[in-house]
């Protein structure tokens, strides 16, 4: 009797771990917008500002941790501003208003000019990586007025000449 209970638990456990097993959602395959979007994100430097540590280490910062934002300030006249976190951000965007967002002139010194001459096809594979990943991490800290000093590490970028 004990070495059926044995085989009987053995065979449940089995089931179960097979089932657990089944429900495991298998790896997304990437489309090819989006493998493109990947490929314009690490050409066009999009992870040099949005993924922290991204520039400082040669673009070693695993693809589970790209576009989630960094706390770096970067402070100017214009006040402080931080990288946001793009997959929370485009998390409940449709692909027009990312297209919208992405032809309107975002703050310093995101180079919103380099991303409003993007062609729409091209913004559109952005915008399918970004969905591709999902969303992660936490918001980037708020933007700050000037009158305002961050807390936190920041980059100090000069007055423009005059």
């Amino acid at each position: 009797m004990k070495n059926v209970l044995v085989v009987a638990t053995v065979v449940i456990a089995s089931f179960v771990a097979g089932i657990a097993a089944a429900q495991q959602k298998s790896p997304q395959k990437m489309s090819t917008e989006a493998a493109r979007g990947k490929y314009l994100v690490q050409t066009a430097g999009c992870n040099d500002c949005h993924t922290a540590g991204y520039a400082s280490s040669g673009g070693k910062v695993e693809e589970k941790l790209w576009l989630i934002g960094d706390t770096l300030g970067w402070r100017g006249p214009w006040g402080t501003t931080y990288a946001s976190n793009l997959r929370l951000s485009v998390k409940d965007m449709t692909a027009d208003q990312f297209m919208a967002l992405s032809r309107s002139e975002l703050r310093a010194p995101m180079p919103w000019f380099n991303l409003r001459d993007m062609t729409d096809r091209d913004v559109k594979a952005i915008y399918a990586y970004l969905k591709y990943l999902g969303p992660a991490g936490k918001p980037a800290p708020r933007y700050l007025p000037p009158d305002q000093p961050p807390a936190g590490p920041f980059v100090q970028f000069p007055a423009p000449p005059r």
